[in-house]
């Protein structure tokens, strides 16, 4: 009896171990590509016929393109802190750029080491990591990147990303030297460790300084000097994703990695002047807030255009559900690879939240808010939180522009939708 017992014991055990082996094996290297100040429209996968994006359209060409994804925020540091934990901004609570006047930036840190943040978690299951280009949150091991390109001290020069801003204006070195160590075992292993990517250069973002090759194609007659430069900078950034694609196709990589495209917020150039024109970069209109996505992941993800709302509250859930990672309680998304499967999502219905620039108060993000949003298929509503502003209200089906605010036609559909912001989030 006892012999019989032992035996079905370690078949037990046997089958656990071999499960947990497979999961393990099964994990797939998971690869962040972000733009900077980038907008959605500018893109050749995107229907753009100006600016050429070869390499990002041969991405988009390879995996899901989600048309209508957008990130709950269009200022970058909170935008980058939700795809970093799946987050809103009020529950992350990292509001905007720079602290209160007076105030140590190191006191915002304090949610960096509080939130669960994609790199902690997924180095709990045995991931390395690796951080270049944009980054605010201090040094980048305090979200648990085990090898980083920034220091993370202000002190040394930088709020946001310092030495790792280097990365794409000047090659991909510190990317690939770390994409080869990755793709050996560590010492007493067996097989190499899965990996997690960020390359988040901070490009086609100002300075607009691209290579003279690349500024000649856009310059025109009559043509602004501020759009040519910014459409060379579209180009360059395409320029280094190819190469970063090459490098992942020269280690055979791309069969077992997941590579997730997106922008941490939207741009329209100013041919005037060197900035974003109104109603796009921290402001609560889609120029801001949508945003191209691409997901591509062999034999996992459907080659296909996918029209459902999703967002960059999305994208953590994603990484958790493929990498065999619990996914937080408070983290709300999706996960992206099911909605490219299915081609819906379950809400199909997206919210955000804009704030001043620079936060109020560290830990009440309320303190700096201006607007609340949703967006459904047919409709997307603004509250503002000044009253004297009016509520906005564009059908966005028919009105993709956002130039007609009928709020005052149809107040079902205004108390409607702000009820559903309400349930979302009541200030």
């Amino acid at each position: 009896m006892r012999s019989a017992f032992i035996r079905v014991l370690l078949i037990s055990l046997a089958f656990f171990l071999s499960s947990q082996f497979a999961a393990a094996a099964e994990q797939p290297n998971i690869v962040v590509l972000l733009g900077d100040d980038q907008g959605w429209r500018d893109f050749g996968f995107m229907g753009n016929t100006t600016i050429r994006t070869p390499h990002l359209d041969r991405l988009a060409s390879q995996g899901t393109v989600f048309t209508q994804a957008c990130v709950p925020h269009s200022l970058c540091r909170p935008s980058l802190a939700t795809i970093l934990t799946g987050l809103y901004p009020h529950q992350h609570k990292i509001s905007g750029n720079d602290p209160p006047k007076g105030t140590d930036r190191a006191e915002m840190l304090r949610h960096v080491r509080r939130l669960p943040m994609v790199p902690r978690l997924l180095g709990e299951q045995g991931y390395v990591s690796f951080q270049s280009g944009k980054w605010w949150e201090g040094a980048p091991a305090l979200a648990g990147f085990t090898k980083a390109m920034s220091h993370g001290d202000p002190a040394r020069g930088g709020r946001h990303g310092d030495v790792g801003l280097v990365i794409g204006r000047q090659g991909l070195k510190p990317v690939t030297d770390f994409l080869d160590e990755a793709a050996k075992p560590a010492p007493g292993q067996s097989k190499p460790a899965p990996f997690f990517l960020w390359y988040a250069p901070m490009l086609p973002h100002q300075p607009h300084n691209p290579p003279a090759r690349l500024l000649a194609k856009y310059q025109a007659p009559g043509k602004s000097e501020h759009v040519a430069k910014y459409e060379a900078m579209c180009e360059w950034f395409d320029e280094t994703i190819g190469e970063m694609l090459g490098e992942l196709d020269n280690g055979k990589l791309t069969e077992n990695t997941l590579v997730i495209f997106l922008t941490d917020n939207g741009w329209i150039q100013d041919p005037q002047a060197a900035k974003f024109a109104p109603r796009s970069k921290r402001s609560p209109y889609d120029g801001g807030l949508r945003i191209p996505m691409i997901l591509r992941w062999p034999g996992k993800v459907p080659v296909s255009r996918n029209e459902s709302l999703v967002s960059s509250v999305d994208v953590a859930p994603t990484f958790y559900a493929a990498a065999g990672v619990k996914t937080p309680a408070e983290c709300t998304g999706e996960d992206l690879v099911e909605v490219a499967k299915t081609g819906k999502s379950h809400g199909n219905v997206q919210f955000g939240e804009t704030y001043a620039h620079d936060v109020a108060d560290i830990d009440r993000p309320a303190a700096s808010l201006e607007y609340r949003w949703c967006r459904t298929p047919e409709w997307k509503l603004i509250l503002p939180q000044n009253p004297d502003m009016p509520v906005e209200l564009f059908e966005i089906g028919k009105d993709s522009g956002e130039e007609h605010n009928v709020a005052d036609k149809h107040p079902e559909v205004v108390a409607r939708l702000k009820g559903q912001i309400n349930a979302w989030w009541s200030p």
